[in-house]
């Protein structure tokens, strides 16, 4: 497998490109090639020759994945972010690697910005599909958590109340 690394590119398997325009790729996973020996803007200004257009879409995906070897883990997280690029984007930035190294594995963090190759120098409308909601967490626990798991939170007020049981029950015994 190649080695992933910050500013590889990737493409979609059916991506439109100019004709007479071949680029040398290699398999990823679902649907998506490297580009061997290109970062983004060097495929850019490949593409421009062309009359084409390689327009970068602002926001990326950072997403995290684990695995047994460095590469593992960003491979599997580079495959979660990918999940998020938008069906209508062809292509993707490997643009930050964050890596984490544990005793028994490796946590990668990884962000993939999106691309479109295209003839057009505008963006099609894009679906605004809806997006996974942004829930706040909860830094407390709701009121009705009490009645429903009265041992939860801290164990000190059972466990003084112990105590002081025990040291009744043994003050009595003598």
């Amino acid at each position: 497998m190649r080695r992933i690394a910050a500013l590889n590119v990737l493409l979609r398997e059916r991506i439109e490109l100019p004709a007479g325009f071949k680029l040398a790729t290699e398999e990823f996973r679902e649907g998506w090639n490297f580009v061997r020996s290109s970062n983004a803007k060097r495929l850019k200004k490949k593409i421009h020759t062309q009359g084409w257009n390689f327009i970068k879409i602002a926001d990326g995906s950072l997403r995290s994945g684990v695995g047994d070897t460095s590469q593992e883990a960003i491979a599997s997280a580079l495959k979660l972010a990918l999940r998020k690029v938008n069906e209508k984007f062809n292509a993707a930035e490997v643009e930050h690697i964050e890596l984490t190294v544990y005793p028994w594995f490796f946590l990668a963090r990884v962000r993939v910005s999106p691309y479109r190759v295209q003839r057009e120098a505008m963006l099609p409308e894009l679906d605004q599909s809806p997006q996974e909601p942004n829930v706040a967490r909860q830094r407390r626990l709701p009121p009705q958590a009490v009645e429903l798991f009265p041992g939860f939170g801290s164990a000190m007020p059972m466990l003084k109340k112990m105590l002081v049981q025990s040291r009744g029950s043994e003050e009595s015994n003598q």
